[in-house]
């Protein structure tokens, strides 16, 4: 199958891939900046933004054969790329089995969770998109307050309330519209262990940057990503949560640009100056407040739809 995606900027050709409920446009903060040096080429996913689900299967697996594909109908074989979150463990398994990319940077990538780690992912966020669907009619107004991207998304940003909100729109949009979610996040969680590379199998450069407060990848599972991936080199952003391009976007596009102008370079180029710090916080009674109402609003529109189903 063919997926959907949008083409911008010139020179080395340069692939994102979303993760999981995203679409191309997760990288809206990003992609201009990378567009400015690269011709890049953001894809959706099956079963997300505007690519039909696949016929069969939804996994790690499948995805990797659908991007292989799209690659070689586009003669893109060999093209660097970034992912992120799922779109980043999509990535790491493309640059394992070889011959499909060239340079990689893999941005908090799920999948090396263990033990208690799996049922904590799988459960907070499966009742956090049963959430985003119930409150959907009020979402816009949501997403577009300070206020209610704190209480939205403390899980996947250590800076919510800096998010931009039309991202913030865009994506709790393409979350509770992907029909491929639910399948997705269970194999994420329960299905194949991502195999591992062994040392000296991966010829490219290999970047795996991660947030020190990833509250959905914890950073402790960054040892057992360079244990099944030990070619790659650890990079860490501070003051980041889950997605290095909402929280800290001019340094995931230097790390981006430097690891895919395969020059050599130092933690320190990247991060230049002291990495932006949290903003001030928001009155924590007004939070406390909007996340009880948010609560509560979304119970009661889950209550209602179950109602009316029965």
């Amino acid at each position: 199958m063919d997926l959907h995606f949008v083409r911008r900027g010139t020179g080395r050709p340069l692939l994102l891939v979303h993760g999981i409920g995203g679409s191309w446009r997760s990288w809206n903060t990003i992609i201009d900046g990378l567009a400015a040096e690269r011709d890049v080429i953001a894809v959706d996913l099956p079963g997300h933004g505007e690519t039909p689900q696949l016929a069969g299967l939804n996994s790690i697996g499948t995805f990797a054969d659908a991007l292989t594909a799209f690659l070689t109908q586009h003669d893109l074989l060999g093209i660097d790329a970034v992912g992120s979150s799922m779109g980043a463990r999509l990535v790491l398994e493309l640059a394992r089995r070889g011959g499909v990319l060239g340079a990689v940077v893999s941005l908090d990538p799920g999948g090396f969770w263990q033990g208690w780690q799996i049922p904590v992912f799988y459960h907070s966020v499966a009742v956090s998109v049963k959430l985003v669907k119930a409150l959907q009619p009020v979402m816009p107004a949501l997403a577009g307050s300070a206020v209610g991207r704190t209480v939205l998304l403390p899980q996947f940003s250590a800076r919510p309330w800096a998010v931009d909100s039309q991202l913030a729109r865009d994506e709790m949009y393409s979350f509770a519209h992907s029909p491929a979610f639910d399948e997705l996040l269970d194999q994420l969680a329960h299905g194949q262990v991502q195999r591992p590379a062994p040392e000296g199998s991966i010829p490219g450069p290999l970047v795996i940057g991660w947030g020190r407060q990833d509250r959905v990848c914890l950073p402790s599972q960054s040892k057992l990503a360079l244990a099944k991936f030990p070619d790659a080199r650890l990079y860490w952003f501070e003051h980041c949560g889950h997605f290095p391009q909402w929280d800290q976007p001019a340094e995931a596009t230097r790390l981006i640009l430097a690891v895919t102008s395969r020059q050599p370079f130092t933690d320190e180029s990247i991060a230049r100056a002291k990495p932006e710090e949290a903003a001030p916080a928001l009155p924590k009674a007004a939070v406390v407040g909007a996340a009880l109402a948010l609560l509560a609003g979304g119970s009661w529109l889950l209550a209602s739809r179950q109602k009316r189903g029965r």
